[in-house]
């Protein structure tokens, strides 16, 4: 797994549990010399030429060969640090350990930190750790080794006068103990060439990016906003994220669908760029939607000139990026994976001078080349300067945006849409689940040499929840011993990947992601989360299959803290924060947050919104709500015919009032959201929504129709909502109540209340999307005239009775 990457990994595992600030800020320092910018920001005044830390130089320059992603038993940042300390504790005096080096170059100064020095040698060092057969170490990360081992060897050479040195690679083994050490000798004159190669090829690359640079700042200091007003509130928002960005701080932003949020915070953010030497901008979403319109507002904002126009990079998920989905990724198997190094420079080049690196875009370039577009896609987050992707390219445990984030380090404006989704996504990402019939399949028929491993894991997983009965157990702790069986299997697993050479079995490649993802998880337990261990009643009677595993993560705060923090600014936007308090704890924002709330831009007289005191949704009385439910429906559509939308608080409601309405009203024409609705199926949805049709569409509330879609016009003229939109009741979400109780108070609140109606109003806010829309919301359920209840819905609605027709 790659440095960057597990560097990430181990931050996010020091910061989310409380307990490692002080050893990130020691890692930091072993790598202070290493971890500057690849190319110094021009509007630096302490900047002299250009800078760039050894890794990066070598990464930029010594790879060649084939793109090999086949598996290797890789220790983890922390195994890392250990076995680097282990090495250097064996070393005797006058041996000495992470020496600070730098050499010049013209005007390009190389810095980093070489791992140890032998003067007695004399002799460098350098120090890689491993698991499992040395051999597995592929040959193009061998080479990139050497090269850094040479740099830094050419670096003692010049500031010790030396004429000659010996050159060490020294592969340790971390669970075996032992080192594999490789050697050579070479001259200061031949290190010193290998050295003036390096940068003669990386300095012709960092002086094309130091004027793109200033021809970008130079630029966007001089951006204008595309159109020829502002909407109404959309001068305040872009006005608060550039003060924002300016000034290194985040912001929180509640305001009204249909203002244009997007164009604004990135007009806000791209003018504070120059003055803040900005290194990138991330626009991060929940959905492609939200991508889409992100990518359609930078095409209106892209400078015209032919120089310093921005480089903007989409990131997909690689599955959506593969055009090879049937072959692995090493140059053995994929075209585009043979000789990716070798054509790397050339594709990066092409890329840089396109600029505009949409998905499609990018594809154009990287086949241009016969290289990945997913990898070259990767190289480019380096020398982009607005990325737009999902929110786990940053959040992710291992986000690679957040990885170069703190690496690097970069300075990192975040633009965050839909902020309400993140807390979430974010549980989701920091929750894991093994499924022991995953397992149970695999010692079914066990790949060869895997037989021992497999068994080993299920005698141990028999052990838990023994004598548990059918049902679920929640515990505030990881079991013992746990995650020391997984990540030996996980080495087992990754060894017999590495060791195969055909294709990779598809069934232990996806268990091997499953497991690595849950011992990351779990090494960052803490009282944010939960261990769940869920027995089905067949299991309690045969002992057999095991209990389903699972972390549950439940306040997501202390995972976000750390990405806050390394982020030089953040906006945060979205139509439903209210109240901001409760965004502002689950999301681990700084408690010096700035707050905005813009006012709506739309006349209340545009939108009728009614309540029905008659009907409750409760699910106890959800039965006898049935008849009520499709006559105020059909009232208003016959009191009004045109396309509505009603949302329902599951599918098994849904589907009751569905066959209900049919049967009452069969000239009403009825479509319907379904479980797992393919993505085709879900356009077919929305194309049913047109100026001329009329209808009702029923989907679930929080699905895939309650936000994120646009249906201006007679396209809808209003949505029943059929829920508060409460989350279930559960022993989980009660642990999550009582937590947030003993934290912060108002635990039902945080825990059912605000992201229930957080919901109903993303679904509400379907209905009015421009100023010459018109239409009603019908909310179904007496609650919704309880005080508390209407003063977190939006204060421009006027909120009336129903009155049947």
């Amino acid at each position: 797994m790659g440095g960057h990457a597990a560097l990430a990994r181990r931050l996010g595992r020091e910061h989310a549990d409380g307990r490692l600030h002080a050893q990130a800020a020691t890692l930091a320092a072993r790598r202070t010399c290493d971890r500057v910018p690849a190319v110094t920001p021009d509007n630096n005044p302490s900047a002299e030429g250009l800078q760039v830390a050894v890794r990066v130089l070598c990464a930029f320059t010594a790879q060649a060969g084939n793109l090999d992603l086949r598996f290797t038993p890789s220790p983890t940042a922390q195994d890392g640090v250990a076995g680097h300390e282990a090495v250097t504790a064996r070393r005797a005096a006058p041996y000495q350990r992470e020496m600070p080096l730098r050499s010049r170059f013209g005007d390009l100064l190389v810095q980093g930190r070489a791992d140890g020095f032998d003067p007695a040698g004399p002799r460098l060092e350098e120090i890689k750790t491993h698991r499992g057969d040395v051999a597995l170490v592929r040959e193009n990360h061998r080479a990139l080794h050497w090269a850094q081992a040479r740099v830094y060897a050419w670096m003692l050479c010049e500031q010790l006068g030396l004429e000659r040195i010996e050159v060490a690679l020294v592969y340790f083994n971390i669970d075996t103990r032992l080192e594999t050490v490789l050697t050579t000798w070479h001259t200061a004159d031949e290190l010193r060439q290998h050295f003036n190669d390096l940068c003669s090829r990386y300095l012709g690359w960092a002086r094309s990016e130091q004027a793109h640079r200033r021809a970008r700042d130079a630029l966007l200091q001089t951006l204008t906003f595309p159109f020829d007003g502002f909407r109404v509130g959309q001068r305040e928002l872009a006005g608060a994220t550039w003060r924002t960005h300016s000034h290194g701080r985040h912001l929180l932003v509640q305001a009204p669908t249909g203002i244009g949020k997007t164009m604004a915070t990135l007009f806000g953010a791209l003018r504070a760029v120059p003055a803040q030497g900005t290194d990138k901008l991330l626009y991060l979403t929940a959905k492609t939607p939200g991508r889409r319109l992100a990518l359609d507002a930078l095409r209106l904002l892209q400078p015209t000139a032919s120089t310093g126009r921005l480089r903007v990079l989409e990131r997909v998920a690689r599955e959506k990026a593969c055009e090879h989905p049937d072959k692995a990724c090493h140059g053995d198997s994929c075209p585009l994976a043979s000789g990716f190094y070798d054509r790397l420079p050339q594709a990066r080049d092409e890329a840089a001078h396109t600029a505009w690196l949409d998905q499609a875009g990018l594809r154009t370039v990287a086949l241009n080349h016969a290289v990945c577009p997913y990898y070259l896609g990767q190289d480019m987050l380096r020398w982009s300067d607005v990325v737009v992707g999902d929110f786990n390219h940053f959040f992710d445990l291992s986000a690679h945006a957040w990885a170069l984030t703190v690496g690097e380090p970069w300075r990192v404006g975040l633009l965050v849409d839909e902020a309400h989704n993140l807390i979430e996504r974010a549980r989701l990402m920091y929750s894991a689940e093994l499924d022991p019939l995953t397992l149970a399949a695999l010692r079914k028929t066990p790949p060869k040499g895997l037989k021992g491993s497999l068994d080993r894991l299920h005698r141990f997983w028999g052990t838990l929840g023994r004598g548990q009965a059918a049902g679920q157990l929640l515990q505030n702790d990881v079991p013992e011993g746990l995650v020391g069986a997984l990540q030996q299997h996980a080495a087992d697993l990754s060894e017999h990947l590495a060791l195969d050479a055909t294709a990779p079995d598809v069934r232990v490649q996806a268990w091997l992601f499953e497991v690595l993802h849950f011992v990351r998880v779990a090494e960052v337990f803490g009282d944010h989360s939960l261990v769940e261990i869920t027995r089905t009643e067949a299991a309690a009677r045969t002992r057999a299959p095991r209990p389903r595993l699972a972390i549950r993560n439940l306040v997501p705060a202390p995972h976000l803290e750390p990405r806050w923090q390394a982020a030089h600014s953040a906006t945060l936007f979205s139509a439903t924060l209210s109240p901001m308090d409760h965004s502002i704890h689950l999301l681990g924002l700084p408690t010096d947050v700035a707050r905005l709330e813009v006012p709506s831009p739309f006349d209340p007289a545009q939108l009728q919104v009614r309540i029905t005191p008659h009907i409750s949704t409760r699910y106890q009385d959800r039965a006898e709500s049935l008849d009520a439910v499709v006559a105020v429906m059909a009232d208003q559509f016959h009191a009004k015919p045109g396309n509505y939308l009603a949302f329902f608080s599951s599918f098994e409601y849904l589907q009751q009032v569905l066959a209900r309405f049919a049967v009452a009203h069969p000239d009403i024409g009825l479509w319907s959201q379904s479980r797992g609705m393919a993505e085709v199926d879900r356009s077919a949805f929305v194309a049913r929504f047109t100026d001329n049709s009329q209808g009702i569409g029923f989907a679930v509330l929080g699905g895939a129709f309650g936000e994120g879609i646009d249906l201006p016009g007679q396209r809808l003229i209003g949505a029943f909502i059929a829920t508060l939109g409460l989350p279930q009741v559960n022993p989980l979400n009660e642990q999550l109540r009582a937590r947030l109780q003993l934290k912060h108070g108002r635990g039902y609140d945080h825990a059912y209340l605000f992201p229930g109606l957080q919901k109903v109003v993303q679904a509400a806010g379907r209905v009015i999307r421009g100023p010459e829309d018109r239409g009603v919301v019908v909310l179904m359920d007496d609650r919704f005239a309880r005080p508390e209840v209407r003063g977190l819905l939006p204060p421009w609605w006027h909120i009336e009775r129903f009155e049947r027709g």
